[in-house]
């Protein structure tokens, strides 16, 4: 709400959806049925001291500890700082496991979550060891929460027919032999969906013509560039 905050957002409407909204949907499916799931993000239920572990059990913050905390005012460190909280890949007490095949029986299946609390105090719970499972809508959603919770506008972005590209060549790289059958020697995909958020802030170091919606994206991939 103040005019000089790096997170201003001047639309009265969008405040309400974006900051002070506990419930939402996330879009998922593919693009010819597309689902609609409900999602209570509850970002005021009692998580600002479970956000708050999250930032003093990141890498960032055991790495350097007093540039992490002089950093935390700025929405484009913080960030960078929960999306990558958000997943247990590096190994540094992250909220979630994704898992996208085989069984499920001996945890959660993705797809019976239906809000973030309940994961984030489970995460509290179990001594901050990362829940199982998640897959990109989880991410996305307990993502929302948290950045919600500590006073950075958020929403959810979903997308059909979503192109993977691994090698960064800004194309999906498809192989075939002379007689045109499909060679499966490619490491880029299209996804059904993929689904991740975008966060409402300046951005000083770009310019006046980049503020506004940035993406962030929780979902563990491959790792860019080290």
């Amino acid at each position: 709400w103040f005019t000089g905050d790096d997170v201003y957002m001047s639309n009265e409407n969008e405040r309400q959806e974006y900051v002070l909204n506990e419930n939402g949907i996330i879009f998922v499916g593919n693009a010819r049925y597309i689902e609609a799931r409900g999602w209570y993000y509850g970002q005021f239920q009692d998580l600002l001291n479970i956000c708050l572990t999250m930032l003093d059990l990141s890498l960032y913050y055991r790495q350097d500890p007093a540039m992490d905390v002089s950093r935390r005012g700025d929405p484009k460190y913080l960030g960078r700082v929960i999306s990558s909280m958000i997943n247990g890949n590096d190994n540094d007490n992250g909220v979630l496991l994704g898992k996208w095949q085989g069984s499920f029986h001996s945890h959660e299946n993705p797809s019976r979550w239906d809000g973030s609390v309940v994961i984030l105090k489970k995460w509290r719970q179990d001594n901050y060891r990362p829940v199982q499972y998640g897959q990109c809508w989880v991410f996305a959603g307990v993502m929302c929460t948290v950045l919600r919770c500590l006073g950075i506008p958020t929403r959810l972005v979903s997308n059909f027919n979503s192109a993977h590209d691994v090698d960064r060549n800004l194309s999906i790289d498809k192989y075939y032999d002379s007689s045109g059958r499909s060679l499966n020697i490619s490491k880029d995909s299209t996804w059904d969906y993929h689904v991740w958020n975008e966060s409402w802030f300046v951005r000083p170091d770009l310019g006046r013509a980049y503020n506004g919606w940035q993406v962030l994206d929780a979902t563990p991939q491959e790792q860019s560039r080290g």
